[in-house]
């Protein structure tokens, strides 16, 4: 379970995150909404540890996190996927996913692998790198430096290299953005099989309302950083909150918000 506490960051005089408190359980794909400059990718920075809180706490599986680097927090279980992608631009599309995979076998506990021993020492290590490639359907690619891939297929292999770290918690911010029509339906497909598995929390930011329908159980909604809405999906979709950031239409006399809850 991933938990937030009175999650705060202040930039000089502004709240960009306002106290969030929010609990996600394991099976359960949360869809964090919001209008521009609500505090959505903010939040998510917070949790993952590229930003450090003014206030409040992350917790994962009753486990501190606050005080964590980025890179300690993956280690623990929060794997994150960015708007732009983040990889190894000069190396192959297979040495990526190797990496990734070599990187989630050492552990902190293990005694680890020589980062450079050869390769072909370490076959399971290889095959499940090829494993990984050939459920985001780029086998093909294998060899390709990622500098010469298109934009689609760099999302793709973020993907692939969060699940070859295996979290606990995957983290995708916008996982579509600046992927055509024809591309965005293939890193939808991934996040689907990826929801089969019920010990993994998934937490989803993304604008087009459709996919959010579409993929979420849960709906949470910020607002000027602060939590205004959370439930499912039709529900909070519907309410007044919403209607109002996302569509510009006023809340009626005597409506009332979707209240947040901490559960899922």
């Amino acid at each position: 379970m991933l938990q937030t506490t009175d999650l705060t960051i202040r930039f000089g005089g502004h709240v960009a995150v306002n106290a969030v408190s929010c609990r996600f359980e394991p099976g359960t794909l949360t869809a964090i909404v919001g209008p521009n400059g609500a505090g959505k990718t903010t939040y998510f920075n917070l949790i993952s540890g590229q930003l450090k809180a003014s206030a409040g706490t992350v917790s994962l599986n009753g486990r501190e996190l606050s005080g964590l680097s980025a890179s300690a927090r993956t280690r623990a279980g929060l794997g994150r996927a960015f708007q732009l992608t983040n990889l190894f631009p000069n190396l192959p599309v297979l040495e990526n996913v190797r990496l990734a995979v070599q990187a989630a076998h050492d552990g902190p506990h293990r005694r680890g692998l020589n980062l450079w021993s050869i390769w072909s020492d370490h076959a399971a290590l290889t095959q499940r790198a090829h494993e990984i490639l050939a459920a985001v359907a780029m086998s093909d690619k294998q060899d390709t430096p990622v500098s010469r891939l298109p934009h689609g297929d760099q999302r793709k292999l973020e993907v692939a290299l969060l699940m070859a770290l295996d979290p606990l918690v995957y983290m995708f911010d916008e996982p579509t953005a600046g992927m055509s029509h024809d591309e965005a339906p293939v890193i939808l497909d991934l996040i689907r099989a990826l929801k089969k598995d019920k010990t993994k929390t998934i937490l989803l930011v993304e604008h087009k309302m459709d996919v959010v329908r579409e993929l979420a159980d849960r709906i949470i909604v910020l607002h000027n950083g602060a939590l205004v809405a959370d439930g499912e999906p039709a529900e909070v979709i519907a309410s007044p909150v919403v209607q109002e950031a996302y569509l510009g239409v006023a809340p009626q006399a005597g409506a009332t918000p979707v209240p947040h809850q901490e559960a899922a």
